[in-house]
């Protein structure tokens, strides 16, 4: 099946995708377009053989619409999504080198906001995460959107499109993964359990969170503490403060 084409928005993303060694295709930058990041994507391009056309701003708008380009475009084959095994043969090959190791997975469950899902993808790159596995239906797709609201983040993740969550979480215990689901209801306060494990930490849907049966496979239920009167945080934020307290703990 041949693949689609689509953009990555922005200086930085784009210089991240040259850097990582995606297939990208074309490099627009708008005529007389300067500053550092221009200098890196223009030298990153050349060692790699991408072509950099220098157009006007209106062809710049025709790729980008809506979304602040920054005066830089590129154009690049659909993402690939990573296969579970690309993600847990490196973890194996860690934990081979280091039985001290403790891996870590980000998994969203029908995350539907693209700008919530780059967010999240930025922070778990940050982070360390050894992976990320998102559901394939009522999801948002790895666009440019997402790429550009990751900063760059997307080219250096493996990313994982489950087809059956329920499935992929046994194929994690299997491998000795402990599944972390993120919920208010039964749940504890993520600061009463150990992340000292391998861990595969949940995040869920915007509006209703985690589905029944993804929780009713999950090791462990977990909340956030609020001490105000608002109950709930944002996903990407929830996210964020999730994989740092795991971070916190096992530094501690």
């Amino acid at each position: 099946m041949a693949l689609r084409t689509h953009y990555i928005i922005g200086r930085k993303p784009v210089l991240e995708a040259i850097k990582s060694g995606a297939e990208i295709e074309r490099i627009y930058i708008v005529r007389g377009n300067k500053g550092g990041i221009i200098i890196d994507i223009f030298r990153e391009a050349k060692k790699r053989n991408i072509k950099v056309n220098e157009v006007p701003q209106q062809k710049i708008q025709q790729y980008s619409k809506s979304e602040n380009s920054q005066g830089v475009v590129a154009l690049k084959s659909s993402f690939n999504y990573s296969g579970l095994e690309e993600i847990l043969v490196p973890v194996k090959k860690k934990k081979d080198s280091n039985p001290d190791y403790k891996p870590l997975l980000l998994i969203l469950e029908q995350i539907q906001d693209t700008h919530n899902t780059g967010a999240i993808l930025r922070t778990a790159e940050a982070a360390g995460v050894d992976g990320i596995i998102i559901t394939k239906h009522n999801s948002a797709p790895i666009n440019a959107t997402v790429e550009k609201t990751s900063a760059g983040a997307v080219s250096h993740l493996k990313i994982h499109q489950a087809n059956n969550l329920v499935n992929t979480l046994k194929v994690l215990k299997d491998e000795g993964f402990w599944i972390f689901g993120s919920t208010l209801g039964g749940s504890k306060p993520m600061y009463e359990l150990d992340f000292n494990l391998p861990a595969a930490v949940i995040v869920g849907n915007e509006e209703k969170g985690i589905r029944k049966l993804t929780a009713d496979n999950c090791d462990f239920l977990i909340n956030i503490p609020m001490t105000g009167k608002i109950q709930s945080l944002n996903v990407s934020v929830a996210a964020g403060v999730l994989l740092y307290e795991v971070i916190r703990q096992r530094r501690g």
